[in-house]
């Protein structure tokens, strides 16, 4: 018998069609659905696809398919038919094959075509995220972008793709300068050193300081009888800000120097924040070494009228053909906007990396036309790799408190909000009492491992596309669906182990445990491990991974309270299920790995 059973049905399905109506069809094309979770059966058959063939009703064509795979194959312990649904129910020996063969090798588990008729092809993939501006700190919406492009691109990997992680800093622009302005005007020359401050939180604090003075001085003009449109324009601060950008564009040395310094900490800081979330990437990309690009690439198509100029000098594309508008490519003054430097990147990216087959963007979904127009540019352009850009689009993140504003001083901080977490980790791991043989270096290294295992998983565990509300109390709960419960079933198992570790008498597990409802329940979960990363790399959600997790960690928990694990009395059960429980262990271990969490070995 097949370990994968579901080779083994589709044989049997392809051999009933063809027996029962002289149905050709291929077992590729045999598509089983798990079943849903209430109705009786591992895997369902639709089908509606074959009862016309059939020339039976959906119900009759069901039963009689069953009946036949019933009879011929030692694979189906039972069928039932909910109208042209057949659901098929696996023998308990199949549980157990498959238990034994992950028991020989691990490595069976994690093999994402072990049980695939069409195994993936490997693809070249660039996954893009993160994407700061050095005005500011990373914030709560940073967070969600970073720990969603790590985890697709850890999901990829798995999936057997080469993946490369990639960062675009946003480091030139009118919003670097309004910071740079404020502090040339009223820092007083502050440094990281002098105030004690982040570099990032300090040049974040003169971008605020900007915003505030431009208000006054709108307002001041507003006052005086102007229109709020042209005070916007006139105030001195704006005319000052423009003049800034210029300077900085033509390549002015005192200009140049003051914004080298302020990056220079800006990335000091962007790098313990990087560290503390644990993220990473293989190339950083700046906007100020790709923009020229973009600009030179915007001329050419000019030349090649891709583009067109207006009387003011200013270049468009038009793309009311495509269903969009005309976009502003460079501005009057011959300065780049934002899209300008995302053509320069994406060009420079396809250059360098030949045989790259997709660019990955994890961008908010308040940039979705962004991202329609440059697919739609390139595709003017005729580049063979248009299409290979991909937008994944993610929803905002709220607080109980509301929503956020940047220019306002009105972010949650990434920095603090780690810090605010793992503090609550801390009180929540002390309130249990478990950790008086824990030395004050572990107990700190604990709290992180939990504090951040809440603020990922409670994160990630929303579908990307949806707009969540993070709450930090719910996320740091242990006995939710959090990261916290999850980590602390997989302690729970590694104690289990330890104890059974320490029986001398323990043999090899040989086989002929019967296997009770909870044990086929998790080996049912775990069976399905390389289905699940699949799922997850195709919809590029790391929230089909965070959910697999919680139901692992559940279903772990009803066999540990119904069951005795380690017991001398019963040496071939207590093997089975200290193997059943390394299984478990491993799979919870590198589902959380896939979502950039780090499991405690004790608790």
């Amino acid at each position: 018998m097949s370990v994968w059973f579901e080779k083994e049905l589709k044989r049997g399905i392809v051999s009933a069609l063809q027996e029962l109506y002289g149905i050709s069809e291929q077992e590729d094309k045999i598509i089983l659905q798990e079943t849903k979770k209430e109705f009786e059966g591992d895997r369902t058959l639709v089908v509606f696809p074959y009862s016309k063939q059939s020339g039976k009703s959906p119900e009759e064509t069901a039963n009689q398919i069953g009946s036949h795979l019933k009879a011929n194959s030692s694979v189906l312990a039972s069928f039932n038919v909910v109208k042209g649904f057949l659901n098929l129910l696996v023998a308990d020996s199949c549980w157990s094959d498959f238990f034994n063969a992950v028991n020989a090798e691990h490595a069976l588990l994690f093999d994402p075509n072990r049980n695939s008729d069409s195994p993936v092809k490997p693809r070249f993939l660039m996954v893009e995220y993160s994407s700061p501006n050095t005005n500011k700190p990373l914030h709560l919406g940073h967070i969600r972008n970073n720990l969603l492009g790590y985890s697709v691109a850890e999901i990829l990997k798995a999936n057997g793709h080469q993946v490369l992680k990639v960062n675009l800093v946003n480091d030139r622009g009118i919003h670097i300068c309004k910071s740079m302005l404020a502090w040339q005007k009223w820092g007083n020359g502050e440094t990281p050193s002098s105030s004690g401050m982040k570099g990032d939180h300090l040049v974040g604090k003169y971008y605020v300081l900007y915003d505030k003075k431009y208000k006054e001085q709108v307002e001041h003009l507003v006052t005086k009888g102007m229109s709020k449109e042209d005070a916007e324009k006139s105030a001195p601060l704006n005319q000052e800000i423009q003049e800034m950008l210029r300077k900085w564009e033509s390549g002015d040395s005192e200009t140049r120097s003051l914004w080298e310094k302020m990056n220079g900490w800006v990335y000091d800081g962007f790098a313990i924040t990087y560290k503390n979330l644990g993220v990473d990437f293989d190339k950083i990309y700046y906007e100020s070494q790709t923009y020229l690009l973009g600009k030179k690439m915007v001329e050419d198509g000019v030349k090649s009228n891709s583009f067109f100029r207006k009387e003011d000098q200013s270049v468009w594309v038009d793309l009311t053909a495509e269903g969009l508008d005309q976009k502003v490519l460079l501005r009057a003054d011959g300065t780049s906007v934002y899209i300008t430097q995302d053509i320069g990147t994406a060009q420079l990216r396809f250059d360098e990396h030949k045989g790259l087959d997709q660019l990955i963007y994890v961008v908010g979904n308040e940039q979705d036309y962004h991202f329609k127009v440059l697919r739609a540019i390139f595709q003017k352009l005729q580049r063979p790799w248009a299409d290979g850009l991909y937008h994944l689009s993610y929803g905002m993140v709220d607080l109980p408190s509301g929503k956020m504003k940047s220019r306002e001083g009105t972010v949650v901080d990434a920095d603090d909000l780690m810090k605010d977490v793992v503090e609550e980790a801390e009180m929540a791991t002390k309130a249990m009492g478990k950790l008086d043989d824990f030395d004050s270096a572990e107990a700190r290294e604990l709290y992180h491992t939990l504090g951040m295992g809440a603020i990922k998983y409670f994160i990630l565990k929303v579908d990307p596309k949806k707009r969540m509300l993070f709450n930090p109390a719910e996320s740091i709960d242990l006995n939710g669906n959090t990261g916290p419960f999850i980590q602390y079933t997989y302690a729970r198992i590694r104690s289990v182990l330890k104890k059974g570790n320490k029986l001398t008498n323990l043999p090899h597990y040989t086989g002929g445990h019967s296997l009770s409802k909870e044990e086929k329940q998790l080996l049912k979960i775990i069976y399905s491990y390389p289905q699940m990363v699949l799922e997850a790399g195709q919809n590029f959600s790391p929230a089909v991974v965070a959910n697999f997790a919680y139901d692992v960690a559940k279903s772990y928990n009803h066999f540990y309270h119904d069951h005795v694990i380690v017991d001398d009395a019963e040496p071939q059960t207590t093997a089975f299920r200290l193997a059943l429980s390394g299984m478990t262990a491993a799979v919870i271990s590198q589902s959380m790995k896939l979502l950039g969490i780090q499991v405690p070995e004790r608790m």
